[in-house]
């Protein structure tokens, strides 16, 4: 079973990354999130991974952090949920929002996720409320007034807030060590946008 990659990312989309270790290519989907912070072609990466073998096909499955990796494998221990359908959730909603929504019970914002129903949301919440942890880690970044700011103006230069929520949190972890410059932020995140 693969559990990690190390190499040199060869190709990027949105929901996909072909990473070359040694001279072979891995394809592992991935969420949005791990897409915006794992660098461009060229560059090199480690994933997180999860192998998942059915009888007819083998498909890796890339994260980048621990925490978005152990979502995925509660969400796709939900009656119903399959891989493809858990990374569209992680794609729909950071790890974050997720986490506080199922603890919630906000069936609303789950369900405001593509693809995923009513019927759908109550099993997530359900099932996953006692399982999730309030780890420190997952709600670091909830509702900093940078964050917010951002995915604001960016929502209301007509950009979609699903896909707006990755690049903001990865640009904020990206430059956690800095002080806030909210016009340099929001540059980097419209770079990071032009590139989706």
């Amino acid at each position: 079973m693969i559990a990690w990659l190390k190499g040199t990312i060869v190709r990027k989309q949105p929901h996909q990354v072909v990473v070359d270790v040694g001279g072979v290519g891995y394809c592992a989907a991935i969420p949005l999130t791990t897409y915006f912070e794992i660098g461009e072609v060229g560059r090199p990466v480690e994933l997180l991974i999860h192998t998942h073998l059915t009888d007819n096909a083998l498909a890796l499955y890339g994260f980048k952090t621990e925490d978005e990796r152990d979502l995925f494998l509660k969400l796709i221990a939900v009656s119903g949920i399959g891989p493809k359908l858990a990374m569209n959730v992680l794609s729909g909603m950071n790890a974050v929002e997720l986490v506080d929504a199922i603890q919630k019970s906000d069936i609303a914002r789950i369900t405001a996720i593509p693809g995923i129903g009513k019927k759908t949301a109550l099993r997530i919440a359900m099932e996953l409320q006692d399982k999730l942890e309030k780890k420190e880690t997952l709600l670091a970044g909830r509702g900093s007034p940078e964050r917010e700011d951002l995915v604001s103006a960016l929502v209301n230069l007509g950009f979609r807030r699903k896909e707006v929520e990755g690049v903001v949190d990865a640009t904020l972890r990206a430059h956690k060590d800095e002080p806030a410059d909210f016009e340099k932020l929001l540059r980097e995140c419209l770079k990071k946008m032009a590139k989706v």
